[in-house]
């Protein structure tokens, strides 16, 4: 089940000051790895990184979304 920053206290946010080190220092190594590949975080969820869609788009300042919504046929 996964929680809002509300009910988990904020340790799913990904700067969340209230993780133990060794899960801070992992999710820095996560976050450092993913931000060179060009993806960007969602930072209510650490686990949450987005690349060329409408999100990736508005945080990184990309004029369109390359992935975003398709018409079904």
């Amino acid at each position: 089940m996964i929680a809002s920053p509300e009910e988990s206290a904020g340790v799913c946010c990904t700067e969340a000051g209230n993780i133990g080190a060794e899960a801070r220092e992992h999710r820095r190594i996560l976050g450092s790895a993913l931000t060179a590949a060009g993806l960007v975080n969602y930072p209510t969820e650490w686990w949450h990184w987005s690349f060329a869609d409408r999100y990736w788009a508005l945080a990184s300042g990309e004029p369109v979304a390359p992935y975003g919504p398709r018409e079904l046929r």
